[in-house]
């Protein structure tokens, strides 16, 4: 069998070094995203076309968060690991091809079955639109634009995870720039050409699919890895991927589910609950995507070749500095959001058709997301650990437990809360489905934690109480910033935040904490 140097070059950086550009990388996109959201926000506000839009992309987007960024993704990437360090190049390739040619036909198929069934899916996914015949019938052709996207942006995450396995970490956290640009061009140059203006903003999504795949071929083809897609099922690693998935389409992402259950119960609020929501996860999903994702990108690959190598010592260590990076990362982001909820709304969005009664409601459900920020990130993480392992039921079983008491939740608190209590729920299961993760980790001994924890936590306590204590003193009343101009709340929203990061990074270094002692724990 031919030695592993035949493959493409494996990836040498460290894991801070890596995670720091796929973080950097998505960053930009996220900043690109906020001003396409405050671009349909003053265009479209939260009434009825847009909460039509909202729910005729989220259902391609879930079906792309949790089908291929998700469960393909979690199965197919320490599958590649495992061929990378163990087979020929032109094994790894052979596979990649059919892994290519099989993907695109199950998701051709599952394209025009819902081209056929639009109307079925939106009446499962948003109930509350049938008994308004405008809202479901908008509702319905714009997801027969929009859900073409989960073809090609399928196949794009495809290739970013291939890009990942082999440590090219900034074209895929870069590639998400295209579609806001691209729905930030279609909002503005082509709506006011549509019958429905927000029809726009559906063929953007489509569009917007096709440029992001072809975006990320030549770099594909770089690698040498870029072959003629092929139909093979016989395939050993391809039936193993398959095989991995089928449990985890069921409980790979529990957060994205929950997600996709705030639509459906929202459909039966009043009009503008889907758009308050989307508008608050937008901004709680921040540290999530910049931060969560990026570790847990960079982890899954490490931990799979690890897991290849039987070293076991140095997995528990790559887990452990992954753990460790979450908390430093997502409590402050979580706090943060807490107590800059309104200014944050009222700077992004509130202008136009964006009113101050919409600054309000979607303040009542970034709260309750911000309350769920480090567990929804550390869900990224943890089950990383098991996907690494090849491991799908176990992190199955706990999601599904998850799913269940979010579920119970949402119909607890929906009548007092209104959208805030589906936003609360969805935070309240996350935090179990992270706990749930942790304890089996230890449980299997697949984590030891290093030493040092009761310090670190010692360290976290202090420097996020003295960051929280300033925001609380420093952020003033809500009625003053929404008097204020645009400038004047950029502003005070860029120093407090400066301030914020600045008081918190200095009490972490006068507890004692260095960034070489983060930088040394993966081996």
């Amino acid at each position: 069998m031919a030695m592993i140097e035949e493959n493409p070059t494996l990836p040498k950086r460290g894991l801070l070094r890596s995670t720091s550009v796929v973080a950097t990388m998505t960053m930009l996109s996220r900043i690109c995203g906020f001003v396409r959201d405050m671009v349909i926000a003053q265009l479209f506000g939260a009434d009825a076309s847009i909460d039509a839009f909202l729910v005729a992309f989220k259902i391609p987007n879930f079906m792309r968060r949790l089908f291929a960024e998700g469960a393909f993704s979690q199965a197919f990437v320490p599958v590649l690991a495992e061929y990378s360090e163990k087979r020929s190049s032109e094994q790894v390739k052979s596979f990649i091809s059919h892994m290519a040619g099989t993907l695109g036909l199950i998701l051709l198929l599952i394209t025009v079955l819902a081209e056929l069934a639009a109307p079925l899916i939106i009446g499962i996914f948003s109930p509350g639109f049938i008994g308004e015949p405008v809202r479901f019938h908008l509702a319905t052709q714009l997801l027969r634009v929009t859900f073409p996207y989960l073809l090609f942006i399928s196949m794009t995450a495809f290739t970013s995870a291939i890009l990942n396995t082999y440590g090219r970490f900034a074209i895929p956290a870069l590639t998400p720039v295209l579609l806001n640009l691209t729905l930030i061009l279609f909002a503005l140059c082509f709506s006011p050409y549509f019958h429905e203006p927000v029809t726009a903003l559906a063929w953007g999504v489509f569009v917007a699919g096709i440029i992001q795949f072809c975006f990320q071929l030549p770099f594909l083809s770089r690698l040498g890895l870029l072959g003629r897609p092929k139909i093979n099922l016989k395939d050993p690693g391809v039936r193993r991927v398959l095989l991995l998935m089928v449990p985890a389409l069921f409980g790979v992402s529990v957060a994205q589910v929950s997600l996709l259950l705030d639509t459906l119960f929202a459909s039966f609020l009043p009009v503008g609950s889907i758009s308050w929501l989307y508008y608050s996860d937008r901004i709680s999903s921040l540290p999530l995507g910049v931060f969560g994702v990026a570790i847990a990108t960079v982890v899954l690959p490490h931990l799979s070749r690890k897991h290849a190598d039987n070293d076991h010592n140095n997995y528990s260590k790559a887990l452990d500095w992954g753990i460790r990076w979450v908390l430093l990362l997502g409590i402050p982001a979580s706090i943060g959001l807490l107590l800059l909820a309104g200014p944050l709304l009222t700077t992004l969005f509130q202008y136009g058709e964006f009113s101050t009664s919409d600054v309000m409601m979607t303040q009542k459900s970034l709260l309750a997301f911000a309350l769920g920020v480090p567990a929804f990130m550390l869900v990224k993480v943890l089950a990383a650990a098991f996907y690494a392992k090849q491991n799908i039921k176990t992190p199955v079983k706990y999601a599904v437990i998850a799913l269940a008491t979010n579920v119970f939740l949402m119909v607890a608190l929906i009548f007092p809360l209104a959208h805030g209590g589906i936003a609360l729920a969805t935070s309240l299961g996350a935090m179990l489905n992270a706990g749930l993760l942790l304890f089996g980790l230890l449980r299997r001994e697949i984590y030891v934690p290093a030493q040092g924890w009761r310090r670190f936590f010692m360290q976290l306590v202090v420097a996020n109480s003295a960051m929280a204590v300033l925001l609380y003193v420093e952020r003033g009343e809500l009625a003053q910033w929404l008097q204020w101009s645009w400038s004047v709340r950029v502003s005070h929203l860029l120093i407090l935040i400066i301030v914020a990061i600045s008081v918190y990074l200095v009490g972490l270094y006068s507890m004692g904490l260095r960034l070489k002692t983060l930088r040394e724990f993966p081996k």
